[in-house]
């Protein structure tokens, strides 16, 4: 469904936007991902909403049949990129997981400010955006997505989980749709 509005109490979640990972081949030009992320932290920082960074510093556990290593990774490459201007403000959490809320303080942090409402921004669509997101709608919180301020390595996991399962789970909108919406709250 199309963002239709947004709750007065949002949160930004910006999941993985950092070195190692925005190095990696993307479906869309991750410098233009990056871009909106941006544009997106300043709107909520401009409204003094909360705003939480996420980084991943380890892969799950178990078996997949994909492997993922950081061997070859620069050592700062769980280092946000410095487009997003990390402030004192801002909420951080490491994950070591796909999804932000597991084994992270993510839930108690969001309750204690009154949030009821998350925007998903981030890499990768189908992995770290679509698990928090997935996550933050089973816990009770509406879900934004911000289709233009993610990518994913892979075009056709990235356009599965943007046109099949995000509508099932919350509502979709541009970077420029979602400031808008919150415009409306200014």
């Amino acid at each position: 469904m199309a963002i239709s509005t947004l709750d007065p109490n949002t949160a930004l979640l910006v999941i993985d936007l950092q070195k190692g990972i925005a190095a990696l081949p993307t479906a869309h030009p991750m410098q233009d991902v990056i871009n909106n992320a941006a544009t997106l932290l300043d709107a909520f920082r401009g409204r003094d909403l909360p705003v939480v960074l996420v980084n991943v510093d380890a892969r799950a556990p178990g078996r997949t049949e994909r492997s993922f290593s950081t061997d070859g990774f620069p050592a700062d490459w769980t280092d946000l990129v410095p487009e997003l201007k990390q402030q004192p403000g801002d909420h951080a959490v490491t994950k070591r997981t796909w999804g932000a809320f597991t084994n992270t303080d993510l839930e108690r942090y969001l309750r204690q400010r009154g949030v009821t409402q998350v925007v998903v921004a981030g890499v990768a669509t189908s992995a770290g955006v679509e698990s928090t997101a997935r996550h933050a709608h089973e816990l009770g919180f509406n879900v934004a997505l911000a289709v233009d301020a993610m990518t994913d390595m892979d075009s056709e996991a990235h356009l599965n989980s943007v046109t099949r399962v995000f509508p099932r789970i919350g509502e979709t909108g541009t970077t420029r749709e979602l400031i808008d919406r919150l415009g409306s709250h200014a």
